[in-house]
């Protein structure tokens, strides 16, 4: 019994001897600086993706089929189910031969039973002139049946660090059968950007 009351108190002396690291002998608090983003920017600007599924180059391949399968009321399936990968070009113009920007990057979904709607996840990659090396990532719902279709900005790298606003998708040109399409991306601001 002694041999445990001393061992008890052996142990006590031991903790209440070391330095508690609230007093900052082992440990100190970091200081803290508040991050400062620099005053935003405001951009607005417009560009095209070509996004093509046929050919001998295309630009976008299936990489997931849907099941064959009807909707709850009964109409032909919307796709649901069927998953995307692509690596477009951005074109300053609709044109193909227009001055290639840079490319969009990423996958698309179609996500309803019910109506022809895609989740886009797209890195907006741009390769030349005052944006050169800089990218927007965009992520959202795309109903493609809509004349505009509106999705957020959730941020950026280089000149689009911290951007935040939102993108509007037109679709310009396409072709039902072989599902090619040309897409106008519309950034018409307010989309802000940090100035780093």
């Amino acid at each position: 019994m002694a041999t445990l009351s001393s061992l008890l108190t052996l142990s006590l002396l031991t903790t209440i001897s070391l330095p508690s690291p609230a007093t900052g002998t082992f440990w100190k608090p970091p200081k803290t600086r508040p991050f400062k983003l620099g005053s935003p920017k405001l951009t607005q600007f417009q560009f095209y993706s070509h996004d093509i599924q046929t050919g001998p180059n295309p630009t976008s391949i299936t990489i997931t089929k849907p099941q064959p399968t009807k909707t709850n009321n009964g109409s032909v399936a919307t796709g649901f189910g069927i998953v995307n990968m692509f690596d477009d070009p951005l074109t300053y113009k609709p044109e193909n031969g227009s001055r290639v920007l840079g490319r969009a990057q990423g996958f698309y979904g179609a996500v309803s039973e019910e109506e022809n709607v895609l989740l886009v996840t797209v890195s907006l990659v741009f390769m030349g002139g005052r944006y050169g090396g800089s990218t927007l990532m965009v992520v959202g719902r795309n109903p493609v049946g809509e004349k505009v279709r509106e999705m957020p900005v959730i941020g950026g790298t280089g000149a689009f660090r911290f951007a935040r606003g939102y993108v509007q998708a037109t679709s310009h040109a396409g072709n039902v059968k072989t599902r090619d399409v040309i897409v106008r991306f519309g950034i018409p601001g307010p989309m802000e950007k940090s100035q780093s």
